[in-house]
């Protein structure tokens, strides 16, 4: 599936601003899944210094510095992007949950200590006796990894309810996890806790999700959003994404940005301000599939 992505994001400030510095992750990156065709990033005011890399995780990064007094900064990302459904395999025929950590523990090679590190605690994903009771009730011992993992999945989807007033960035996940409510960042940071307890390699995954109106509604200019989902390690095919928010295993709809240990390695901005009081943010997203789709033999590129 092929898609035109466009990101718009306005910060109003109360007081100007007098110089400012920006980390932007708002590039989708490359990946076996996901060809990027075009991107793009135009801002205003025009930066003074500006220069591209990747980060420790190989995501696009953008630094900013902008030396003049502003009073509104605006960030217009976009992108085209070629989205192939992965093909995991069946869930009931991969390796039992209790034997990947052991696998990857004796294998030292750079792919297995890349892999091992999603396995443990990050800032916002600290494991508790609580999580790690509620995961184990989908992973008794011997089960199939992805068997188990996409029962998690389920069970996060019908246990917690969506309600974005619940919480906020720096909510832990322990509090989600006792008010059973939050939006895709906690579900995604609830359910990864839930493995990493459990010594389960898994990383938190940010991007966009293909919206739908209702039936014989238009859909709305900008009203897409940001969304977050998780990705599992399995030995039989790799990395696999789950999303706990809707329920499904993760096809050819989700566009991703960037992945980390949680939200803190990847947020899509970031930064320092010296000056500007207090402010507001407006943020437009819009994906939209492309007239021009790829062809079956792109599709397998």
């Amino acid at each position: 599936m092929r898609y035109d992505v466009r990101h718009r994001t306005t910060y109003r400030y109360s007081q100007p601003v007098s110089i400012s510095h920006h980390v932007l992750r708002l590039a989708p990156r490359r990946s076996s899944h996901q060809v990027l065709h075009a991107s793009s990033i135009e801002v205003a005011p025009t930066p003074a210094v500006r220069s591209d890399a990747q980060d420790y995780f190989g995501n696009p990064v953008t630094y900013l510095t902008i030396q003049e007094q502003h009073e509104r900064l605006v960030i217009e990302a976009r992108s085209r992007i070629d989205v192939v459904a992965a093909a995991p395999r069946e869930p009931s025929q991969t390796t039992s949950w209790d034997r990947i950590f052991g696998q990857l523990e004796n294998r030292p090679t750079p792919d297995g200590i890349a892999t091992l590190q999603f396995a443990f605690d990050s800032p916002y994903t600290r494991a508790t006796a609580d999580l790690a009771a509620y995961a184990r009730q989908s992973f008794p011992p011997g089960r199939p990894f992805l068997e188990a993992a996409c029962e998690l999945t389920r069970r996060i989807h019908q246990d917690f309810r969506y309600d974005s007033a619940a919480t906020d960035v720096s909510t832990p996940v322990d509090e989600v996890f006792r008010l059973r409510r939050g939006v895709c960042q906690d579900f995604a940071h609830l359910e990864l806790a839930c493995l990493r307890a459990l010594a389960l390699p898994a990383r938190y995954v940010s991007g966009y999700l293909l919206t739908h109106p209702p039936p014989g509604q238009p859909k709305l200019v900008g009203s897409d959003a940001s969304h977050a989902w998780i990705s599992v390690w399995c030995p039989e095919t790799g990395w696999v994404d789950l999303d706990p928010t809707n329920d499904t295993l993760v096809r050819d709809e989700h566009v991703t940005l960037a992945w980390g240990r949680d939200y803190g390695d990847i947020s899509p901005i970031n930064g320092v301000i010296f000056g500007g009081g207090e402010h507001v943010i407006e943020v437009a997203v819009d994906v939209t599939p492309s007239d021009t789709q790829p062809t079956e033999e792109q599709q397998r590129a």
